[in-house]
């Protein structure tokens, strides 16, 4: 069984691969992650959770939850970009929301800016603060971009 997570953190990473797989996989490394078994989660975060500074460390192949999303690219030049979002509800719980793909940072931010706002306003909950995390990356061969919010612990 789970616990509910106590603590939050926000990590992104770019990368280059000989082939999808191992941009993603190299994407993960760089965003301290690439050992990690990633459990992809939803999107809701535990009311009371706290932001960490870092991943507090543990053994290759520990199971952690995880939202994430990563944009692929095999065209050179082609900007990517990934981005997570953290909303945080004044006396309530918090969402996190994620967008990808071709395209600069702002724009995938304005989309998550955009998800965040609507999930808070749909749930009638005040947004009390937005944390965003971004990686940009410009395709060389074969890309990827990468950002993520790992929900750690249930020590609250």
């Amino acid at each position: 069984m789970w616990n509910l997570p106590g603590y939050y953190w926000l990590t992104s990473g770019a990368a280059e691969g000989t082939t999808a797989l191992n941009a993603f996989d190299n994407a993960l490394l760089a965003a301290g992650i690439g050992d990690l078994n990633l459990v992809k989660v939803s999107s809701v975060l535990p009311r009371g959770a706290r932001p960490l500074g870092a991943l507090p460390e543990v053994p290759p192949g520990t199971l952690m939850p995880v939202v994430y999303t990563a944009a692929i690219s095999d065209r050179p030049g082609e900007v990517i970009s990934a981005c997570v979002g953290v909303g945080v509800g004044r006396n309530a719980h918090g969402m996190i929301f994620e967008h990808s793909g071709p395209g600069e940072p702002a724009e995938v931010e304005a989309v998550v800016r955009q998800m965040l706002a609507e999930a808070f306003a749909r749930r009638g909950i005040e947004l009390e603060r937005v944390e965003i995390c971004i990686s940009c990356h410009r395709v060389a061969r074969l890309g990827c971009a990468l950002a993520a919010v790992i929900l750690w612990g249930g020590d609250r």
